[in-house]
This record gives structure tokens, sequence and C-alpha cells, in this order.
């Protein structure tokens, strides 16, 4: 009787997340690095200065910490995820196109894996 319950609790869960996604709603927080800090980040890295350097200058815009500069972690983290993205643009258009036509509620199809970038 409990794993029905739990499996009721689970499908009404994930029910009411893709009512939200539809809507346009997602969970979960607001990235601390905007892109016109990470852009200020790239420009600054770019001219030799270190993380370290960069991060006292950037102040957080919204959120709990506004007004404060985010941590070394969260700069190194955002820096980590632009090169993922610029290493992989088609994987990006992808999820892009896909999550557009969930929206339009379609139903993307199966996808041919993406060639290794070492064989390239």
């Amino acid at each position: 009787m409990a794993e029905t319950e739990r499996e009721n609790i689970r499908e009404s869960t994930l029910e009411g997340l893709d009512t939200a996604a539809r809507k346009g709603k997602h969970g979960g927080r607001p990235p601390v690095i905007t892109e016109d800090m990470l852009h200020t980040v790239l420009r600054r890295r770019a001219l030799g200065e270190s993380v370290e350097q960069i991060q006292p200058d950037l102040i957080i815009p919204t959120g709990k910490r506004k007004g404060q500069s985010p941590s070394v972690a969260s700069i190194y983290r955002a820096l980590a995820e632009h090169a993922k993205r610029e290493a992989y643009p088609e994987a990006v258009e992808q999820a892009h196109a896909d999550f557009a036509a969930l929206q339009a509620g379609e139903v993307p199809g199966p996808r041919l894996a993406l060639p290794d970038r070492a064989s390239l």
C-alpha cells in the first residue's frame, strides 16, 4: 500500500512539474553570475587578470545577496559552464530546440548521437 501511495505522489509531482514547465516556470535559484558579469570576467581574463582580482569588482544585482560580490567558486563554475557551451554548440542548440518543442506541446523525436570531438 505504501508503494502505491509513493507512486501516486511521484506521478502527481511529475505532472505538476510538467504543467509548470509548460507555463514557463522552472524551479531552482536564479544564477548569481549574469551574462554581463560573465562577459566582464571573460574580457578581463583575456587581459591577464586572475579570477581573484576580478571578483571584488563584481556585484550581484538581485536576490538575497544583492550588492555583494559573488564567490570565486561561482565565477569558476560560470566559466566552466561557458566553456562547455562553447565546446558543444550543437548540443546547446538542440536543447533549445527541444525545449521550444516541449513548450509548444510537441514531443521531440529521437536524436542521433553527436560525434566524439576527438574523432573530428
